[in-house]
């Protein structure tokens, strides 16, 4: 029963998915007709010479950086609530994400010549990474995940008081140029920076995949995982690690995207009625990577003026799941 609901959930989200990626690659500023996309899709030449070079240089790449960024924040987001039995537990979580936003603030606010976009992607990989370490050194000497947990916040309240006071002492531009950074945007990210987020996507998951099951045995309780065989920290530290992956490039090329990391697997969760992170994770994939895409649509619909904060609308969308889902639990426990 399980099985045949999956398969047609992912019928299902396939089918939307294709839609919000023609929606994303048709409409926009300029309106591209489904044969003409089609052509330029294929390898044709289509009528108006200026559509493709809208497509290949700007409305595809875009497309990507949202699916691999719809993709990689919900099976992050889903690997941190099942690892801390908390459905509140997102994928910046442990700090990684407020370090990728300080190594960022850093270069902006005060790096002068390094503050351009291949210096913001170094700089919030190297703020990722560097919390990961910390995060890493801190799961070996402790077991409650619990205490993991606060820690992780109590690192990202840490970093985030740095930034504030970097930002305190900044001139405005410098302020707005960070600001505009943590609105998220999918639109920086070009053919080149695309590969590296994909190659990072692509590890970070299957590092997910190869933890599901191992992270199925830790829903029965840390007691009887550890009595069937199971290293419980070595399961921590592994995730920790393929979501640090996962955050740390989301974050580096597009900014902290809000929401997508926490909502997503609740509404997997209740779309297939279960927990299993086997069935979840190309579930979590697929709707993640269609509201990634509507979105980014949203967010410059025709005829608006101007281009929305694209947390703006990923909060917008999001916290209604989120809300749903804490009452629902609630419900539940009652």
């Amino acid at each position: 029963m399980l099985r045949s609901r999956t398969t047609i959930a992912a019928l299902g989200l396939g089918t939307l998915l294709i839609l919000t990626l023609w929606l994303e690659l048709s409409f926009g500023s300029v309106r591209i007709p489904l044969g003409e996309m089609l052509t330029i899709l294929l390898g044709g030449e289509p009528t108006n010479p200026a559509w493709k070079t809208i497509v290949f240089s700007f409305r595809l790449p875009k497309a990507l950086t949202a699916i691999a960024t719809g993709i990689a924040l919900p099976i992050a987001g889903l690997q941190m609530q099942t690892l801390f039995g908390n459905p509140l537990a997102g994928p910046f979580v442990l700090g990684i994400g407020s370090g990728a936003s300080l190594g960022v603030a850093i270069v902006v606010l005060l790096g002068g010549v390094w503050a351009g976009s291949w210096g913001r992607v170094g700089a919030a990989s190297l703020g990722a990474t560097l919390v990961l370490v910390l995060v890493a050194i801190v799961a070996q000497r402790i077991r409650s995940r619990e205490t993991l947990l606060l820690l992780g916040l109590m690192f990202g309240y840490a970093t985030n008081a740095i930034v504030t006071i970097l930002l305190h002492f900044s001139n405005p531009d410098q302020i707005q140029a960070y600001l505009i950074w943590t609105f998220g945007s999918f639109s920086g990210v070009t053919w080149d920076r695309l590969g590296v987020l994909g190659v990072a996507v692509m590890v970070g998951t299957i590092a997910a995949c190869a933890l599901a099951n191992p992270l199925n045995l830790l829903l029965l309780g840390e007691t009887t995982a550890r009595s069937l065989g199971l290293s419980v920290r070595a399961i921590f530290i592994g995730t920790i690690i393929s979501t640090a992956i996962l955050v740390g490039a989301v974050t580096a090329f597009c900014g902290p995207i809000a929401f997508l990391g926490i909502a997503v697997p609740h509404l997997s969760r209740s779309l297939l009625r279960t927990s299993d992170v086997r069935q979840l994770i190309p579930t979590v994939a697929l709707l993640g990577a269609t509201l990634a895409l509507l979105s980014d649509w949203l967010a410059q619909l025709p005829g608006l003026a101007v281009v929305l904060p694209l947390n703006a609308v990923t909060a917008i969308l999001g916290t209604p799941i989120v809300v749903h889902a804490i009452l629902r639990r609630s419900h539940l426990r009652s």
